[in-house]
């Protein structure tokens, strides 16, 4: 039951928790960062059904703001006085409508919370009906849209193919499978199609859900004895989408349903999109059945963005800010030296805005880096293994495939050496953790590698020179 109003059910425990969590954020985080984030957040609403509170924000910056920064805070806190308590969703209360609902914390790899349509006031809607609180496309967040998604040469195909999917007509691929690292626009396509695929076919059906969630309500299933109902739920979608795969590595039981499920969905015409942090080839402990099943769709990967996109993304978010003014210096500067992933580099931008709302100071080069000083050490030197095999392979034009096939040809194994040996010299990963992204190959493989291009620069100049330009290019 969702309680409003305090006077028509009697005693509310959450009102008195609220201000207990109040007192203990503003001791822990200190008064003057709580008064400027959480002491304007005010109580609405909570769902004893689902253990949810729902507070609001004065603005929409303020509600991402606190999403991103004070999730876990906000999240113990009210644990600590109602362990009942499962998520904290935070309602951007300004304009005249009510903007969508999203969760900033989950617990036990819970959805995110429901966008929810505009409404006259910040009230909370009516209590939905059991089939409808149950809806899996109430797991969307509006602010994750097609419209909101920076497209560029590293995303192009991921999102053609993501609007494809979302579209509803005949489709020449399934499954979809996306793959890329952490903070590349992965979950926004999801939560993207999603939205897309509900506003042209209303009252279909699409779930989605990380694969950890997935494997945490099969277990629960299986310990009620009742895995007929989630098999059904899942096998009834229009879409499902399933997130980050590669978690359920090593779980027998969870990929025998997860199996199973991918091959019902896909043979009833069905659509599944699975996302991953690596390739369907490049995932270890997966069964081959369901690596081939994942291959066979289309094959889509997310790279990191250019600079030009960076920018671009940069560009696209300060729209949203039309009261902040960022030199264009600052953007470009923030473009170049923040390049591990879209999440981090919006987080950056979201981090100046916000100290120089709290300081009252111009945004300028100065400060700038004060601001994001231990942001821009940590990021001085972040190579990643799967930046150095694109750039290898762009440098000796070769498929980045053959960076984990089994093929020993020259002008295959000498650039895969090569990456080892980069591998090796501009990341901290582990040797066992630098063979497994080349296709599983062993730590001795790397090791040989890495001695056999240290003697072959000696005498050959121009690998030297190779690996002289690609460190080069890596570094910045």
């Amino acid at each position: 039951m969702r309680r409003e109003d305090e006077d028509e059910v009697g005693p509310c425990p959450y009102q008195a928790a609220w201000e207990a969590v109040r007192t203990g954020l503003k001791r822990s985080i200190g008064a003057r960062t709580f008064d400027g984030w959480l002491k304007p957040l005010t109580l609405t609403g909570y769902d004893d059904a689902d253990g949810i509170v729902h507070l609001a924000a004065p603005s929409d910056f303020m509600a991402t703001w606190v999403d991103t920064h004070f999730a876990e805070p906000l999240l113990a806190a009210w644990r600590g006085m109602l362990p009942q308590v499962t998520r904290v969703a935070v309602a951007a209360a300004t304009g005249a409508g009510r903007p969508a609902l999203f969760a900033v914390a989950e617990i036990d790899g819970a959805e995110i919370a429901a966008p929810e349509p505009a409404n006259a006031a910040p009230a909370m809607p009516a209590p939905l009906a059991p089939s409808e609180a149950a809806a899996p496309s109430s797991s969307f967040e509006s602010r994750y849209s097609f419209d909101a998604f920076v497209v560029g040469k590293a995303n192009e195909v991921a999102y053609n193919a993501a609007r494809t999917m979302a579209e509803g007509g005949t489709l020449g691929f399934n499954p979809l499978f996306l793959h890329g690292g952490t903070g590349l626009g992965k979950t926004h396509l999801m939560h993207a199609m999603g939205q897309e695929f509900l506003a042209r076919q209303p009252g279909a059906c699409v779930i989605y859900m990380s694969a950890e969630k997935f494997m945490y309500e099969f277990v629960a299933a299986m310990r009620a004895k009742d895995t007929h109902s989630f098999k059904a739920r899942l096998r009834a979608a229009d879409v499902l989408m399933i997130d980050d795969v590669q978690f359920i590595a090593g779980k027998e039981s969870t990929q025998e349903e997860f199996f199973h499920t991918m091959n019902e969905i896909i043979s009833a015409g069905r659509r599944l999109v699975i996302t991953a942090d690596r390739s369907p080839q490049d995932l270890d402990g997966i069964e081959s059945r369901i690596l081939s099943r994942l291959s066979w769709g289309l094959v889509a990967d997310v790279n990191p963005a250019d600079f030009e996109l960076r920018l671009n993304i940069l560009l696209k978010k300060l729209e949203g800010l039309p009261q902040i003014s960022v030199p264009q210096e600052v953007v470009m500067f923030l473009a170049r030296r923040i390049s591990a992933n879209v999440r981090e580099l919006e987080g950056a931008l979201n981090r100046v805005v916000a100290y120089a709302m709290l300081t009252g100071r111009a945004i300028d080069m100065e400060f700038v880096q004060e601001t994001l000083a231990d942001l821009l050490r940590a990021t001085q030197r972040r190579i990643t293994i799967d930046e150095i095999q694109r750039r290898v392979c762009d440098h000796y034009r070769i498929k980045q495939t053959e960076m984990s096939s089994a093929r020993r040809a020259r002008e295959v194994a000498r650039p895969r050496q090569v990456a080892m040996y980069l591998a090796k010299q501009l990341t901290p990963r582990s040797l066992p953790e630098i063979g497994r992204r080349f296709g599983g190959r062993d730590h001795t493989t790397v090791i040989h590698a890495v001695k056999q291009i240290e003697k072959l620069r000696a005498i050959d100049a121009e690998l030297d020179a190779d690996v002289r330009l690609l460190t080069r290019q890596l570094e910045g």
